[in-house]
């Protein structure tokens, strides 16, 4: 059966289908009650019920309660009318528009800066260098179509380090790397096990060749420079805009969303550092990053780890767990299988019945029934509207699913506007 009772305490999210008594969640109460043992957060249902609207609702009440949300890479565009509703920035990444450098520290480097020699200190600097890291080995394994071996993933890391410390600013660049991997200094030869200059560049033609690509092809100029874009610390939302990028080949796409999230993890580090707010990280069509080359799932999330037990909840938002088939791997595919299942809050819009087997987390006979019958119209009278609009059912745990009737308002139906879900005579009353 399907049952009710949630607290409303928290964002309300609607109604119960049945008692109709109102259903909010909190994240923060149902962690510290013990409902939850994480707060990551798993969103998936078919296109066009309105799973967008879903995370919006979301994040605009957390901001309404005194978090932040962050939309590390927006390639549709659709979060920026809210954020800035919001009084949020939205910075635009693209021809003519603002450029980040995903391997810039941000205002971490202030918070380094402050921090007395320690241990503290000392899992920063350690946090700073994981994540630039973790993003070059990405965007090599996309361009050679491979995991980096080891030989390349330790030149690499060497030629990261003598970058950083040679910048004045403390903010390497994708270029600075490069430069630093073409010269065969004694320390990059040392760090190749190699003698002979010929010897090092049979070691590190390919993947120099790929930071040639990555500097010189398609994505030139939008983060292989330092970051142009500023925005307001207090500022209760931040929206990474890639969707000028969006036309592009995958591989171009990918690389995008891996460099937005790499910046954005060192932007929401440094606020927690800072203030101590609470941070929603909305991470929509991962999967369209993570497919572009083996490994990426393990090296996404060094990069994106932004200390989920000091106060970030993620939401991940997938139309099907068929996008996780899509990965090159096996082992790329367990992974994020497994991102999925540890989450511990599930929300489930309408689907096919032949999704139902592959979810993270089973359901009962009903809340099957329930979401299947959501799926789909059930006449073929235009104008009507789908069944599955604004109704989802959310899981925490063991708990019974709660199936949530939601309800925009006049003002969220033109926010949360999207090309297909709560538009013209068919958005949700």
């Amino acid at each position: 059966m399907c049952g009710s009772g949630a607290t409303t305490r928290g964002v309300p999210l609607g109604h119960d289908a049945y008692t109709h008594e109102p259903v909010g969640l909190n994240v923060t109460d149902w962690l510290r009650d013990g409902h939850i043992t994480n707060t990551a957060l798993w969103l998936q249902a078919q296109p066009g019920v309105g799973k967008s609207a879903i995370a919006k609702r979301l994040g605009t009440g957390l901001c309404a309660l005194g978090w932040t949300m962050m939309v590390p890479a927006d390639i549709k565009g659709e979060y920026t009318p809210l954020v800035r509703r919001l009084g949020g920035t939205v910075i635009t990444v693209g021809p003519g528009h603002e450029a980040i450098n995903p391997l810039d520290p941000g205002p971490l480097r202030a918070v380094l800066a402050r921090e007395p020699v320690g241990t503290r200190r000392d899992a920063l600097r350690e946090s700073i260098r994981t994540r630039q890291a973790a993003l070059l080995e990405a965007l090599l394994a996309i361009e050679l179509s491979r995991p980096p071996s080891t030989t390349e993933r330790a030149i690499l890391s060497r030629a990261l380090d003598i970058a950083s410390d040679s910048d004045p600013h403390g903010q390497p660049t994708i270029p600075d790397v490069r430069a630093v991997l073409a010269l065969p200094s004694q320390p990059m030869l040392d760090a190749a096990r190699v003698g002979k200059v010929r010897a090092y560049f049979d070691l590190i033609r390919e993947a120099l060749c790929a930071l040639d690509l990555l500097v010189d092809g398609p994505l030139r100029g939008h983060f292989d420079r330092r970051t142009t874009a500023g925005f307001d610390p207090d500022t209760p939302a931040i929206s990474l805009d890639i969707s000028a990028l969006n036309t592009g080949p995958d591989s171009v796409v990918s690389a995008a969303m891996l460099c937005s999230w790499a910046w954005g993890a060192s932007l929401i580090e440094s606020r927690r550092a800072g203030d101590g707010r609470n941070l929603l990280w909305v991470q929509d069509e991962a999967w369209r990053a993570l497919r572009a080359g083996p490994g990426l799932v393990e090296r996404g999330d060094r990069m994106t780890r932004t200390g989920r037990h000091e106060g970030i909840a993620s939401l991940n938002i997938t139309h099907s767990m068929l996008d996780l088939q899509a990965l090159p791997t096996a082992e790329d595919r367990a992974k994020a299988a497994g991102i999925a299942s540890r989450s511990a809050i599930h929300i489930y819009g309408g689907m096919a019945a032949t999704e139902l087997d592959s979810l993270a987390i089973p359901l009962s006979t009903r809340e099957s029934n329930l979401i299947t019958s959501w799926q789909g119209s059930g006449t073929w009278v235009p104008g009507q509207q789908h069944p599955g609009r604004g109704r989802l059912l959310l899981k925490t745990g063991q708990h019974i699913g709660l199936p949530v009737r939601m309800r925009l308002t006049p003002r969220e139906r033109e926010l949360f506007n999207t090309d297909t879900a709560f538009t013209g005579p068919q958005a949700a009353s």
